[in-house]
């Protein structure tokens, strides 16, 4: 797939002024679309940006954070509904849940005890579970957003303690391994782009130092690239299940807290932050650490993602999720949608076959028609597919009844006479209205 010259002149021009007014010694802006980059944008000199230059994620890194934390509440290992002291006994906030924790709705503080973490070298998870004091509670639990960077500590400190591995080995083994991310990694790797505060008087640069944030590195610590964003925003998008079954990353996108009541343009996940922008709802996170910013934001169904780094700890007159949400919608909004040939269906069998077609319910038409091994069935206000699980019984897996039963009722003789999905009794009788 490649972009139309429109589009790409258009994203040009967004890092272009995204870099000059923002005044960031490079920016590297990259559209991507499974797994690949479909354009590159660089701006600056310092250094002149490429796909392959690696940048600090900060933030980003959570995202990988929640993903081993899903992983391995998928295997057993805990249940996300676990209260912390559980896995770290003693702790004085060992009230709070994981789910809680992932979602920034624990009432945590945002940040650990101690000198600034992003910008002075970490100590290990003893140190900070021993900083911890019953004060960093702000708030009770789902009162209200509250991000909170100590809450990604703590998960990584619950992750070292259940497996006996440092995160930053889980990280590696469970996630960057298997999803080919070899330019991702805990510390920087040539050639990478130094980190600068930007002077607000003279424009002068100053490079910031670059610390192992130790047990707080679950929270902002990783490295990357564009063309390595790429693979992790196509997971975001269609997961790889050998690293994380679609229907827990579906599980991680859904909308835990909405962190602006107002306008409801933003809200976090399981993990992922979630962005509005008119209609759409795009998924990803941001993230700076001193001398960077970084933003990551995917439109799941199109597939679509946009990466936006720059080596400045922040942009003037703009932020980098502003860019990263602008470049996205330009594209989704320029491109023509791909539009998949028909093909004729599979002929339906067995129960498929026998109860597909229209139905009713209180003088309403429905119809049931197949769709691969599933029956999907429309109607007024109604649109829902359902797969069989036992004789005469189908499930609803997804839209409106999604998790609902269909059961097939039958007349003496055995025919399928009537459908019960969810005590709503549907019949191929349009004058039937119980």
């Amino acid at each position: 797939m490649t972009l139309l010259p429109e589009t790409v002149r258009r994203i040009d021009g967004i890092a272009a002024r995204a870099q000059s007014t923002g005044r960031a010694p490079s920016l590297a802006l990259a559209v991507v679309r499974d797994r690949a980059v479909l354009h590159f944008a660089g701006a600056g000199e310092q250094p002149r940006p490429d796909p392959k230059t690696q940048y600090r994620l900060g933030s980003i890194t959570k995202t990988i954070t929640a993903t081993l934390v899903m992983q391995l509440r998928d295997e057993g290992f805990f249940a996300l509904d676990d209260l912390l002291y559980r896995h770290l006994p003693g702790t004085p906030i060992g009230g709070v849940t994981l789910r809680q924790l992932l979602g920034h709705v624990s009432g945590l503080q945002r940040e650990p005890d101690g000198p600034w973490w992003e910008r002075h070298p970490g100590g290990d998870v003893d140190r900070l579970l021993a900083e911890l004091t019953y004060e960093k509670l702000a708030g009770p639990p789902y009162r209200r957003y509250r991000y909170s960077n100590l809450a990604y500590g703590l998960l990584g400190a619950v992750l070292e303690r259940v497996t006996g591995m440092a995160w930053a080995d889980l990280a590696g083994k469970r996630v960057l391994d298997p999803l080919g991310m070899k330019r991702t990694t805990y510390a920087p790797v040539e050639p990478y782009a130094r980190g600068y505060v930007v002077h607000s008087l003279d424009g002068t640069l100053h490079e910031e130092p670059r610390p192992d944030t130790g047990a707080m590195a679950p929270a902002g610590q990783l490295w990357s690239t564009v063309t390595d964003m790429a693979k992790w925003a196509a997971f975001l998008a269609d997961p790889a299940p050998t690293v994380l079954a679609r229907e827990t990353v579906d599980e991680m996108c859904a909308p835990v807290a909405i962190s602006d009541l107002e306008s409801w343009t933003a809200g976090h996940g399981l993990g992922p932050q979630l962005f509005r922008v008119g209609e759409r709802v795009y998924v990803g996170h941001g993230g700076s650490m001193p001398g960077y910013v970084a933003h990551l934001a995917v439109h799941r169904r199109s597939r679509m993602g946009v990466i936006v780094f720059a080596n400045a700890y922040g942009l003037d007159g703009t932020g980098i999720k502003d860019v990263s949400l602008e470049t996205l919608t330009a594209v989704l909004d320029s491109e023509p949608t791909p539009v998949p040939a028909w093909r004729p269906p599979t002929a339906p069998e067995g129960e498929a076959a026998e109860i597909r077609g229209r139905w009713w319910w209180m003088g309403r038409e429905h119809s049931l028609l197949p769709d691969g091994d599933a029956l999907v069935m429309t109607g007024p206000q109604h649109h829902t597919r359902y797969v069989r699980e036992a004789p005469d019984r189908w499930r609803g897996v997804a839209g409106d009844n999604e998790g609902e039963i269909l059961r097939i009722l039958r007349s003496p003789d055995g025919t399928a006479e009537r459908l019960d999905i969810a005590t709503f009794i549907h019949s191929r009788d349009p004058g039937h209205l119980a």
